[in-house]
């Protein structure tokens, strides 16, 4: 395929992709609301008594709605958006590795959203929790709709793409771009590069960085034995049957 067949192909993709994201978000907007209530369930937990978020604008909260509708459609066509992007990677693959193709593009929307999951049940009431633990009777929360729903749409979203990366190893590993002993021999350098893209991709607050950083790290643990387990074997020189015929006269 030439240079402008793949950008043809890249851009027919990526007119599915918004198409599906469309369809998505117009879905989602008519729960927009119970997802927003969802959304706020766990800083409403920890809320002090008489605290309550506001908005400071007129159309903040209708923007918040599109906004939660947008993020909740993505997720929702999330399947969809893989099967596209590894659709597109497919014709670079070798006929043994696309049988990989399905398996690697349901496994991607099942990680991403897992992602986001862990992100809700387990760092949005963790780190909630520790932030209201500053309030006082003289120091009240009331944090916006805005504040709240950037910090925690990033959030989501940062979790689901980072627990994608067992799965890139995997396909680094089968296409034999990666080792096992060589991600092990890594392992200092990954646990920095952890705190960087965790520095980017949260709120900049040492608490979410760290939420991030640590399960980043585990991912990379777990990648590495993906690699071990999955990664292509080194095919080993075969041996030439002189060299065989020598051995055995000279014990003979």
């Amino acid at each position: 395929m030439t240079f402008t067949g793949h950008l043809d192909e890249l851009r027919q993709r990526l007119i599915r992709c918004i198409i599906a994201s469309v369809i998505g978000f117009l879905g989602c907007y008519a729960f927009a609301e119970r997802l927003f209530n969802l959304l706020m369930a766990p800083l409403i937990e920890v809320l002090p008594p008489k605290s309550t978020l506001i908005f400071t604008s007129l159309p903040e909260a209708f923007f918040t709605y599109l906004k939660v509708a947008f993020v909740a459609g993505l997720f929702a066509v999330s399947p969809y958006i893989f099967y596209q992007i590894w659709k597109f990677v497919a014709p670079g693959l070798y006929d043994s590795e696309r049988r990989y193709f399905i398996p690697m593009a349901i496994f991607s929307a099942l990680f991403f959203v897992s992602g986001a999951l862990f992100g809700y049940f387990v760092v949005f009431p963790f780190g909630f929790k520790f932030f209201m633990g500053f309030a006082t009777d003289f120091i009240r929360p009331m944090p916006t709709i805005r504040e709240y729903l950037g910090f925690s749409l990033k959030l989501l979203i940062a979790f689901g793409v980072i627990f994608e990366l067992p799965l890139f190893i995997f396909f680094l590993a089968r296409l034999g771009m990666v080792t096992a002993p060589g991600l092990r021999k890594k392992r200092k350098y990954a646990v920095l590069c952890s705190f960087v893209v965790s520095a980017i991709l949260t709120p900049p607050d040492v608490v979410s960085q760290t939420l991030m950083a640590g399960p980043l790290v585990i991912l990379y643990e777990l990648g590495i034995w993906v690699a071990h387990f999955f990664g292509k074997k080194k095919k080993q020189p075969p041996t030439d049957e002189s060299d065989l015929n020598d051995d055995v006269a000279v014990q003979k």
